[in-house]
């Protein structure tokens, strides 16, 4: 019914305030595709989702901009849906690796500017980035390396920025409690950079040379994963 009723209509971009290469289409709306989705849609990010699943869509019907039932591999469909003319399109499908492949071959035939697609193996990422896809996401796999670094360490938050470099939240050192932070020797003797810094109970600001670091505060800080984690055992 959702699909017939939006073929009816035409096009995304002729339904709604936003033009399509301002939108995103979501294609696979299992648990990463939605929860991709809502979070488009809660920092007002207009959303199209295209599942093969009835259910599915039926579940998502009136919380996305639109949500369509279809099939994302044939090529006729996703011109009628004008996926063409969408400047970012996401490949949340992880179930069907051949499907997955599939569109976005099509996608790269449309010349979509940017395409995100999720990866359920290092084979299938490979696929994905030979085949040209913007960027490969394997969620369940970063998610399992970010805790990993979480659990081994004293840690607050992880986030792998590129290959051995992240941006690490943890607490402050006590012993550099009072410190100017360009007195403090943290770049000399640990090879990372303070970005931000949040003192107890106050929010967060950037961190300059002047800011003096105080007891509770939480830190942002960036640099080799190594170096980000030695340091953050240094407030324990």
């Amino acid at each position: 019914m959702a699909e017939r009723r939006f073929l009816r209509h035409g096009l995304f971009r002729r339904r709604h305030a936003a033009p399509a290469d301002e939108a995103v289409a979501v294609i696979g709306l299992g648990r990463f595709g939605q929860s991709l989705a809502l979070e488009l849609m809660d920092d007002g990010v207009e959303v199209l989702g295209i599942d093969a699943r009835e259910d599915v869509v039926q579940s998502l019907d009136g919380r996305l901009t639109h949500v369509v039932r279809a099939d994302a591999t044939d090529e006729q469909v996703l011109r009628q849906l004008a996926v063409p003319e969408f400047g970012r399109v996401v490949i949340a499908i992880g179930s069907d690796i051949e499907s997955s492949i599939l569109v976005a071959s099509l996608l790269r035939r449309f010349a979509v500017p940017t395409i995100w697609a999720k990866a359920v193996s290092d084979a299938h990422g490979l696929i994905l980035e030979q085949l040209g896809v913007s960027r490969v996401v394997s969620p369940e796999k970063d998610m399992g390396r970010r805790v990993a670094h979480l659990v081994r360490g004293t840690m607050q938050d992880f986030i792998e920025i590129d290959a051995d470099f992240a941006m690490v939240k943890t607490a402050l050192s006590p012993e550099l409690a009072g410190t100017r932070l360009g007195d403090s020797g943290i770049r000399r003797r640990y090879g990372v950079t303070v970005t931000s810094v949040k003192h107890r109970s106050g929010a967060w600001q950037p961190a300059t040379q002047d800011t003096v670091l105080r007891e509770g505060d939480v830190l942002l800080v960036t640099g080799p994963v190594r170096q980000a984690e030695r340091f953050s055992r240094s407030a324990s």
